[in-house]
């Protein structure tokens, strides 16, 4: 039996922190969002005119960017493996007015869609909770047309030597243990090599990689003074070559 992509640990402690996460992040739903204080996607322009599009957001969270793809025009999914992210979700698509097919499943858990049928797909931050990515890239590759583009946003390899302090190895695949708001949680570090060789072996393109430095004068809820001197976020697109 196959583990899940994301552990039942993560899951259930997204359950608990969805309400406390939304509150502080104050996410927009007008904007695709990459990562704390850095620029979104009308700046990066990673994935396109989205109009007429089917999109695929995984770990869409309350579906902020979801949300942000419909009002582009698009048929936008959002999987999430939170039902209370989902429950928030759901009441903002309201608020908004707009569409968004929410699924609450686990990330590579892709078989309610057809081969072919995605024109894009993207995930801000949730990769960081997989530890077998490799799954992940084969599964959305299935259900992406040829030529379309993955975007996705992590922390960046190198911020887990400063999140986790010096004694801890580029090298260590075993996962970041943190506090915030009295919530333990795991994550796990991606290098940029093993990155690059999961998205090439399940026969991606990479054609972006980027290190986003801060937006002048932001200090958002998640900010860091080591921010000015390391890269918090790497940003990835990568196109599906094949089938």
């Amino acid at each position: 039996m196959a583990m899940d992509m994301v552990s039942s640990d993560i899951a259930s402690t997204w359950e608990r922190f969805a309400g406390v996460y939304q509150e502080s992040a104050a996410l927009p739903a007008t904007v695709t969002h990459y990562g704390p204080d850095i620029a979104g996607e009308d700046e990066l322009r990673l994935l396109g005119d989205l109009k007429g599009k089917r999109v695929l957001e995984l770990g869409c969270g309350a579906a902020q960017c979801s949300i942000s793809f419909a009002k582009a025009g698009a048929t936008a999914i959002g999987v999430d493996q939170s039902a209370a992210q989902l429950a928030i979700g759901r009441q903002l698509c309201e608020e908004h007015e707009v569409k968004v097919e929410l699924r609450h499943g686990d990330m590579a858990d892709l078989a309610f869609l057809r081969a072919d049928s995605i024109d894009a797909a993207f995930s801000a931050y949730s990769f960081q909770y997989v530890e077998d990515l490799n799954r992940v890239f084969r599964q959305v590759h299935r259900v992406l047309k040829v030529g379309a583009p993955l975007v996705f946003s992590l922390p960046h390899p190198a911020w887990a030597l400063v999140e986790a302090g010096p004694e801890r190895s580029y090298f260590d695949p075993s996962p970041i243990r943190s506090t915030w708001a009295e919530i333990d949680w795991e994550s796990y570090p991606h290098t940029f090599a093993s990155l690059y060789m999961g998205l090439s072996r399940a026969s991606y393109r990479v054609d972006a990689i980027l290190e986003p430095e801060p937006k002048a004068g932001s200090r958002g809820p998640f900010w860091d003074e080591a921010m000015t001197r390391v890269p918090r976020t790497l940003v990835v697109r990568a196109r599906k070559e094949g089938n």
